[in-house]
């Protein structure tokens, strides 16, 4: 099975290939703890979860860091 993302750098859709098979290294943003909380939150934990684990199970050997800043 194949994952095809948006390359935002190209703007096209390319087939996900990393750079160091079967090693794949996600970095994203947090919070930024200044305010309540709003569903935007909510939404980048969930998408970024859901995509870590959807490359676990296609046998990726993920390394998922996410930032909070206070």
């Amino acid at each position: 099975m194949s994952l095809r993302i948006y390359n935002t750098l190209t703007g096209k859709v390319e087939e996900f290939v990393p750079l160091n098979p079967p090693k794949v290294l996600i970095y994203t943003c947090g919070v930024t703890v200044y305010d309540d909380s709003h569903v935007g939150h909510g939404r980048s934990l969930i998408v970024f979860d859901v995509f870590r684990r959807f490359l676990e199970h296609l046998g990726y050997e993920v390394k998922f860091v996410r930032n909070f800043t206070d």
